[in-house]
């Protein structure tokens, strides 16, 4: 077992950072966390606006640092308007993409509202570090995690990032029994 995980939420959103706005992504992400993970962790909540530059720029403060994140839950910005440019920022700091988690979470949200087939969630890496993008809304971060979050704490160790664990009864993780 390695040392616990330290995990970053980071909300994209114009009005949110503007303060005109409550961010409930954020706050969302963190209590789903709360409810499934069992291990100790570290979390920290972050709030930038939209933009490209500005949100791969949080991104690599939050991956480059001697106390980097293990995880990065970024919430918002990946619709289809002209300023939902999460993804683009999150390719712009990855060194690897993980593109199943992008289709198993738009798979989950079909099966609640047709929409679902314009969000560009996306997984990837960078160094040590895996960062997810999520919706913004509470419903829809906890189906998307609820569909993809069995594979992250193997997905870790095998970056060599943060001890996770999870309640079984909640999201069953998946780590291969050793011989």
């Amino acid at each position: 077992m390695t040392r616990p995980a330290r995990i970053a939420i980071l909300t994209v959103s114009d009005r949110a950072a503007s303060g005109e706005y409550e961010d409930k992504g954020g706050p969302g992400a963190e209590a789903w966390l709360r409810d499934v993970v069992t291990s100790p962790v570290q979390i920290d909540r972050h709030i930038v606006p939209d933009g490209r530059e500005v949100v791969a720029g949080k991104l690599r403060e939050l991956t480059d640092s001697t106390a980097a994140a293990d995880l990065i839950l970024v919430t918002g910005g990946t619709g289809p308007a002209p300023r939902d440019l999460t993804p683009e920022a999150v390719f712009d700091v990855a060194e690897r993409e993980y593109p199943g988690f992008g289709e198993e979470m738009r798979r989950a949200s079909l099966r609640e509202v047709p929409t679902a087939i314009l969000s560009r969630q996306t997984a990837v890496s960078r160094g040590k570090t895996l960062i997810i993008t999520i919706p913004g809304k509470p419903s829809a971060i906890a189906t998307c995690l609820n569909a993809v979050f069995a594979a992250v704490p193997y997905c870790l160790d095998l970056l060599g990032a943060g001890w996770i664990e999870t309640d079984p009864a909640k999201i069953d993780a998946f780590r291969p029994k050793k011989k």
